[in-house]
């Protein structure tokens, strides 16, 4: 009975946070997946169905990670069958790729269509020697055929490779298709996904898996379509997504995939906290600290972890947004959670008190109107708005009268003291 090991979206290089310890940790989560999962499942062998890496030039430590993990299949002789995806293919105006260079060091078989403009079949066979083909036939009885990145062109490409399939010689036993693009519903904000219509020339063809890759998040569709999601979360929002690793054995009675996701990952936590036009400025740092020790004290955060940790701090406020330091309360905070991570998000609005204004109002009525207004909004001055209100405009009077700056000073701290 044939077992693999099918991942997707590793995004090796990831850099999105400028943090060269969350970069690691896409390839302590590929290490780890590798060694439970193929090594110590026994599997036949790995599929990766695209964007290993998170860019298609990468650094020469981004290329060593991946051969780190590649050697421990090839030294438990597991091969790896492997896709490009939009992240990692070649580069535009050039014919080679990492993914192309780690094929042909024998890390694993690439497995690319051939160009039919060029008058090249679009499934050829594995060949060892070039290191090319689009399709291989494994001892263990199991077809894997690759695809190339389609894009808006997948519709299309699909009814292409469904002929193509139809042409091939018998397969062995079971055959699986490489295929990264999203199935629609799946998440929000995707558009070119493909409708599950769309793929089922491909089931009518004689596939039994479909290995699918691109959207970040797990599912399955039919008993047939597969969808692991990537190995680590690539931003916060991820976080809720399930994903993980498929390990699966194919036999005459269908496919039984399960996704396996206990393996290193850094935990991600994410809070809000809602204000009131009530709340005060020294009240907001406060209340976010006293939230970051309750999850802390209910262990949904636990610093040793070094977690990424959001907090979203929304609402209506009471004084000027621009009076909040976020800088200085999200390095406490990050302290505070041990995060490795800390991302404020501070989306607030402050509130808006507008009287009613009658249309003869005299221009002292206006500006008296204006000014409380302008007090009301903040908390520490909203009691004595109206008072207030009278002082500004006395002081407003005062300075177009010429009175001196002195005279002027005095009568602010005057203002103020009474407040």
């Amino acid at each position: 009975m044939p077992k693999f090991l099918h991942v997707s979206d590793i995004h090796l290089g990831f850099d999105r946070y400028d943090s060269k310890e969350r970069t690691l940790d896409f390839f302590h989560s590929l290490k780890d997946v590798f060694e439970k999962y193929a090594v110590g499942e026994s599997v036949d062998f790995v599929v990766i169905g695209g964007d290993l890496f998170e860019h298609r030039n990468i650094k020469p430590a981004i290329l060593n990670h991946a051969q780190v993990c590649l050697q421990i299949l090839q030294a438990a002789n597991i091969p790896v069958l492997a896709i490009e995806g939009n992240h990692d293919n070649a580069p535009y105006g050039t014919k080679s790729s990492w993914l192309r260079y780690l094929s042909d060091w024998g890390l694993l078989n690439l497995l690319e269509p051939g160009n039919v403009g060029d008058g090249e079949a679009f499934y050829s066979p594995w060949d060892e020697e070039s290191r090319r083909g689009g399709y291989i036939d494994l001892d263990c009885g199991v077809r894997v055929l690759g695809s190339n990145w389609y894009g808006a062109a997948a519709p299309r490409a699909i009814e292409q490779i469904a002929e193509c399939i139809g042409k091939l010689p018998p397969a062995p036993g079971p055959s699986i298709l490489l295929f990264h693009h999203g199935l629609e519903g799946q998440i929000a904000r995707y558009s070119g996904a493909l409708r599950y219509s769309e793929l089922l020339p491909l089931k009518k063809a004689g596939l039994d898996y479909l290995a699918l890759g691109h959207i970040h998040k797990h599912y399955t569709e039919d008993g047939w379509i597969f969808n692991p999601g990537s190995i680590e979360a690539n931003s916060v929002e991820e976080g809720q997504f399930e994903r993980g690793a498929y390990l699966v054995e194919i036999d005459e009675k269908g496919v039984r995939a399960e996704l396996k996701t206990d393996y290193k990952q850094r935990p991600i936590v994410r809070l809000r906290l809602k204000l009131t036009s009530h709340n005060e400025l020294e009240s907001v740092e406060e209340g976010a600290i006293a939230l970051i020790q309750k999850s802390i004290k209910s262990k949904e955060i636990r610093p040793e972890t070094n977690p990424i940790v959001e907090l979203r701090i929304h609402g209506t406020i009471g004084f000027d947004r621009l009076e909040l330091d976020t800088k200085g309360l999200e390095q406490k905070l990050k302290t505070l959670s041990g995060a490795l991570i800390f991302l404020l998000r501070y989306d607030v609005d402050e509130a808006a008190f507008a009287s009613p204004i009658a249309e003869d109002a005299t221009r002292l009525e206006v500006e008296q109107e204006v000014f409380t207004d302008l007090l009301a909004a903040n908390t520490r001055y909203k009691e004595n708005a109206t008072k207030l209100a009278q002082g500004l405009i006395d002081l407003k009077d005062r300075q177009m009268a010429g009175e001196g700056e002195e005279s002027l000073y005095s009568l602010v701290e005057s203002l103020l003291e009474k407040d």
